[in-house]
């Protein structure tokens, strides 16, 4: 017998925790701890003094200024904390569009809290280490497979770094032919990532951007109008950023090729396409992933995420090291070693072998899903965002710019701009107003090419009931737009905060970074001193 369901509320009713939490400097007091050392014994101090005392040029002349805290007050700040927070395992968390905000399983967390994994350290001779060092050349093999490319390195810790590591790999590869001097020019579209013209302008390029054709779509005559000798490489995120992939995207990377140029694949979009179309069928010579997004792994506010780079044969040589490689011992058995970074690679780009802890996880969600797996997830995400598409240009006042009238793949830039003709109201408005549903999401990157744009991508991991509880708090504060704008000109109302101005934002003589400088700019205490450690003895 099944139970009756219940009816569902058009808007969830939701009051954000409000505890006013004293920063945690603020809650210290003097004398109070929450472990309590136990002394070395005079003896064993005497036997050992010389070897674990610290050189004189080490040790700090006075204590480390910390908050002074038992533990159950350090657990209830941090809970209070917790609490006037939103993220993805309390959320509906589709809004942060580009972000790939997916479920990332805890049994996944479990595995990285192993003690074989815990006490492991990067210094570790690699016959202790072999566990590790399998999983991760067996991902590296995994993410060749599913890009097509010939070899994989896990060493970027982002993909930000990832897409500096492609351009570095890039500029070494032209420079290895004779032609550093030469190719000086990439090209990007406006609807790609930022980061790829930001690491080309940061690695000395000249950046041209291409906008998109009369139909929405990256212009391929205005691709082939600006290639020539000078161009180094094309440098494309697929699907863009407004959830449309480019349909002549192999004619684009020939063209790159009869120049002499290279062809660098974006795919941190690529939730949606897994299974379907690889990179290097199109003809790409390298691309990146960010296992934070495509592969689950969480993104940890901000840090530490994961990248991962693939490349053609051409390009193996360039890849950061050092790297991992699978060999056999005297005796035949199978046995994985380190090698420092080759005579070509563009070497060290992050600290030893990757964020090790987010390689485990998207090993294991890859070897849960499998092949059929990771198929049926991009289905589905796609499912998923042309569901959500169709619901919310229901909404009076929302558009979706941009080959319109098409499907987009795993994600949308939307547009208020309707709605902000007729009312006033901003998307940035709207997307506050929102988290007083339990709910927000990310407008775009700057400067604005949608107007009153906000980007929306659900996944695989969100259920019809959940896309339809987003969309209903959308049309109700969009409602409120049009009915009571004043009630969204003033939110948030049901939050941790109150309604902020952006002038704290775009002054920068306002901003305090730290608790120590808030305590010098607005109390005036003094700077604590330059030098804090006992100078070494003579």
């Amino acid at each position: 017998m099944s139970l009756p369901l219940a009816p569902k509320p058009a808007v969830r009713r939701f009051h954000q925790a409000s505890w006013d939490e004293p920063v945690i400097f603020e809650l210290s007091t003097p004398g109070e701890r929450g472990v309590l050392v136990t002394p070395i014994e005079p003896g064993v101090r005497d036997a050992v003094g010389d070897v674990v005392a610290l050189p004189d040029g080490l040790r700090r002349a006075t204590p480390p200024a910390l908050p002074e805290m038992g533990q159950q007050r350090v657990l209830k700040h941090y809970l209070r904390l917790s609490q006037e927070n939103l993220g993805a395992d309390f959320n509906v968390d589709i809004g942060q569009g580009t972000c790939t905000m997916k479920y990332s399983p805890k049994i996944n967390d479990q595995l990285i809290g192993v003690p074989q994994l815990t006490a492991m350290h990067p210094l570790q001779d690699p016959a202790d280490a072999q566990g590790v060092l399998e999983i991760t050349w067996n991902l590296e093999r995994m993410l060749a497979e599913i890009s097509g490319m010939a070899e994989v390195s896990l060493h970027t810790q982002g993909g930000s770094a990832a897409i500096w590591a492609n351009i570095a790999m890039i500029r070494a590869y032209h420079e290895a032919n004779g032609e550093g001097e030469q190719r000086r020019e990439v090209i990007t579209t406006i609807f790609s990532h930022p980061s790829n013209a930001a690491a080309a302008k940061a690695a000395g390029y000249e950046i041209i951007t291409i906008h998109p054709d009369a139909e929405g779509y990256p212009d391929l005559a205005a691709l082939k109008a600006a290639l020539s000798p000078r161009t180094a490489a094309i440098m494309v995120t697929n699907p863009e950023d407004t959830g449309i992939y480019n349909p002549a995207i192999k004619q684009w990377v020939d063209a790159a090729h009869e120049v002499g140029a290279l062809a660098s694949y974006d795919q941190a979009n690529a939730n949606g396409i897994l299974g379907i179309t690889r990179a290097r069928d199109a003809g790409f010579d390298v691309c990146h992933f960010n296992l934070h997004k495509t592969f689950s792994t969480p993104h940890a506010c901000g840090g530490p995420g994961a990248g991962a780079n693939a490349v053609s044969e051409a390009l193996a040589p360039f890849l950061p090291g050092p790297r991992v490689v699978r060999s056999t011992d005297a005796s035949g058995a199978v046995c994985f070693d380190v090698q420092e970074a080759g005579p070509q690679s563009i070497g060290t780009v992050a600290p030893f072998h990757g964020v090790v802890p987010n390689i485990v996880r998207a090993y294991s969600w890859i070897m849960a899903l499998g092949a059929e797996g990771l198929l049926a997830a991009a289905e589905i995400a796609v499912l998923n965002n042309n569901y959500l598409l169709a619901k919310v240009l229901e909404i009076p006042g929302a558009s979706a710019p941009y080959a319109e009238g098409r499907r987009r793949i795993e994600q949308v830039r939307y547009s208020w701009q309707e709605l902000f003709e007729e009312t006033g109201i901003s998307s940035e408005e709207i997307g506050i107003r929102l988290s007083d549903f339990g709910m927000h999401y990310w407008t775009s990157h700057h400067p604005y090419v949608v107007p009153q744009p906000f980007t929306l991508e659900p996944t695989e991991s969100y259920s019809m009931a959940e896309i339809d509880e987003y969309v209903g708090a959308l049309a109700e504060v969009a409602r409120e737009a049009r009915e009571t704008p004043e009630v969204v000109r003033t939110a948030p109302h049901n939050q941790t905060v109150h309604h902020t101005h952006h002038d704290d934002l775009d002054d920068p003589e306002r901003w305090a970074i730290t608790w120590r400088a808030y305590r010098r700019k607005y109390f005036g205490e003094a700077a604590p001193a330059a030098v804090d450690v006992a100078e070494p003895a003579a």
